[in-house]
């Protein structure tokens, strides 16, 4: 009893989190499954954009396994789920949409590459 009185701050600050946690969770569990993958697609944008502007052209599968590695920090539930070939294949459509945005949008050019030396 006096372990809970003197740690009482503690403990109640413990069950917020667990409690932010479980609702954070129970929120996407929710969700429809084609809201879960788009989240997770967009996620994967995020993180292929990411390896490539800090590993460049040329390196697919260290770019894949940075990405994986995120992946499993990210969604460790979700990555005991999905075979790593599904996540391969979605990797892909992230690079092909992420190759499409740096032919397109000069922002996220500049961000992947760079400042330019012109």
């Amino acid at each position: 009893m006096e372990f809970i009185i003197e740690n009482w701050p503690l403990i109640v600050a413990a069950l917020a989190v667990i409690a932010a946690v479980v609702v954070a969770v129970a929120r996407f569990v929710g969700l429809p499954t084609e809201k879960q993958l788009a989240k997770v697609k967009e996620w994967l944008l995020w993180a292929v954009t990411e390896a490539e502007k800090d590993l460049g052209g040329g390196t697919g599968k260290l770019k894949l396994r940075q990405v994986y590695d995120l992946f499993v920090q990210r969604f460790p539930w979700l990555a005991k789920a999905v075979s790593f070939e599904l996540f391969s294949s979605l990797v892909d459509e992230a690079l092909d949409e992420m190759r499409e945005m740096l032919d397109n949008n000069q922002a996220v050019k500049a961000f992947v590459e760079g400042p330019s030396n012109e």
